[in-house]
């Protein structure tokens, strides 16, 4: 597979290649890790609540910010876990919400 395969709708990992409005693709690596480190990792994002993945990205911009390298243009981390919402429990209804009464 060459890199311009990667880089087109299976990238973005929505179904059929399709892309969230406003986002761009995000970009695809692949990291060879020793298996000790990746344990590690591992047990590291598991104690924080991240996936490896997400793990790995942390740390990387932790770093790039650091060195003074990160690009002041990239897109802060998606926020983790579910999107607020108005799902079961998630309390009464405001007042302009509330079903109207003819």
């Amino acid at each position: 597979m060459n890199d311009s395969a990667a880089d087109e709708g299976s990238a973005t990992g929505e179904p059929g290649g399709a892309r969230r409005a406003g986002r761009p693709a995000r970009k695809q690596v692949l990291l060879r890790l020793d298996p000790k480190v990746h344990d590690a990792l591992a047990r590291w994002a598991a104690d924080e609540l991240r996936s490896s993945n997400a793990q790995i990205e942390y740390l990387l911009r932790r770093a790039l910010a650091e060195a003074g390298r990160l690009p002041s243009a990239a897109a802060p981390i998606p926020r983790r876990g579910r999107p607020p919402g108005r799902g079961p429990g998630a309390g009464p209804p405001a007042d302009d919400e509330a079903p109207r009464q003819d």
